[in-house]
């Protein structure tokens, strides 16, 4: 049976949800399920913005057919062909004989990689600013490459003000009926997996998400319809602006989260007195995270909301401790910048995970290393513990000022 939303009396929202999944891209964590969002324009010539998953299939084609009540398909635009959103491009083929599919070069070259279809006189190749009139409504194209593939683009509908933004400004989560940004919290229930989505998705591409914000910024948004989460109709602006502040690497919040591998319990204790000395010092929202029991993911949205970090790491196999280097590494890999950072190391006889924490920072860009490194023999001393309290205060005096980074 279907289940359809409109958003205007000619757009329907004709997408699904799938609860069951636990991996998004078998990688992150998707406690709450995660949304597929497609969308079709009733006009003189009917068009569907991008298919789904092929693990909701059955209920996306029933949304289809029913929305269309007998009329032919007309075009397939796709934005993104990402695999959870053109799993059924060939079953609309084979079911609507002058369907043709709309996309950009790079979009047909990533569609003969994926499937063996015979495309002859099927496609339609647009470039940057084409236009494909429907009736009322034309459809205006925006290539967006690398936010976060590199056939990306986005696609304006000029009657409505509507944009169809492919993966740029989704977010992790199932939609519970209420599939409008006006119908949710979304500070309270959605912002956190917002950030995990962009800094995990998308994190890396700063400089094209800056990019395609220009191109957008020429436009009239009234309703943004991304392939993941709510549809904002309300709001643009905060829209905007969190992705502008996410993608120019500047902290969401002016805080502290302190990361820490520990194992047997020393390295972790050194953590909660730092956290405790910091909140009696009048620092507010700190978060704590043990690396090794928390998926990276949600490290990583951490990273991308706080202004000051604390790395804690033992010393392993004369290295750094894996989970660590592993989240250094996700962070250099996402293009993490832009942040103060204090360093704990600890070792019982060498210890050497500070020195090589601030040689992988030291690569990134605009990364402030705090002084002193404190470094732990086996478990928190009296000398120790005053260097320990010797970092509380430069980061007190840090997150004071007001400022995560000065060159």
């Amino acid at each position: 049976m279907y289940c359809t939303r409109k958003i205007t009396d000619a757009v329907t929202w004709v997408g699904g949800c799938d609860r069951r999944l636990s991996l998004f891209e078998n990688l992150f964590p998707v406690p709450s399920g995660v949304a597929y969002n497609s969308y079709l324009i009733l006009d003189e010539k009917t068009a569907l913005l991008d298919t789904v998953d092929s693990s909701i299939s059955r209920q996306f084609l029933e949304n289809v057919l029913h929305t269309l009540d007998s009329r032919p398909l007309d075009y397939l635009v796709i934005n993104h062909m990402e695999p959870d959103h053109c799993a059924n491009i060939s079953e609309l083929l084979l079911r609507f004989p002058g369907l043709k599919i709309v996309g950009n070069a790079k979009t047909l070259t990533f569609i003969r990689q994926f499937y063996d279809m015979d495309l002859e006189g099927r496609t339609i190749t647009i470039k940057e600013k084409d236009t494909l009139p429907l009736g009322r409504h034309t459809l205006h194209f925006y290539l967006t490459p690398m936010v976060h593939w590199p056939e990306v683009m986005m696609t304006y509908e000029e009657s409505e003000n509507i944009l169809f933004s492919a993966d740029a400004f989704g977010c992790f989560g199932a939609l519970n009926g209420n599939i409008f940004i006006d119908e949710l919290d979304y500070t309270q229930d959605w912002l956190a997996e917002a950030r995990r989505y962009y800094g995990n998705i998308v994190g890396k591409y700063g400089p094209q998400v800056q990019a395609a914000l220009k191109k957008l910024s020429a436009l009239e948004i009234a309703v943004v319809c991304p392939l993941h989460g709510p549809i904002w109709r309300s709001d643009i602006d905060l829209l905007l602006d969190i992705y502008a502040r996410w993608s120019s690497y500047e902290p969401e919040e002016h805080t502290v989260a302190l990361f820490y591998g520990s194992m047997y319990g020393d390295s972790e204790n050194a953590v909660n007195i730092l956290a405790a000395g910091l909140a009696d010092a009048g620092i507010r929202k700190i978060a704590v995270y043990d690396i090794s029991c928390t998926h990276i993911s949600f490290l990583i949205a951490e990273v991308f909301r706080c202004s000051h970090l604390v790395l804690t790491a033992p010393t392993y196999n004369s290295g750094i401790y894996p989970a660590m280097l592993n989240f250094l590494h996700d962070m250099k890999a996402l293009n993490l910048q832009n942040r103060t950072v204090a360093l704990i190391e600890n070792g019982s006889w060498a210890p050497a995970s500070g020195r090589q924490m601030r040689t992988l920072l030291e690569e990134m860009k605009q990364m402030k290393i705090l002084e002193p490194v404190v470094t732990i023999k086996s478990s928190l001393k009296e000398d120790s513990l005053d260097s320990l309290l010797q970092l509380k205060e430069s980061l007190a005096a840090s997150l004071r000022d007001g400022h995560s980074f000065q060159a």
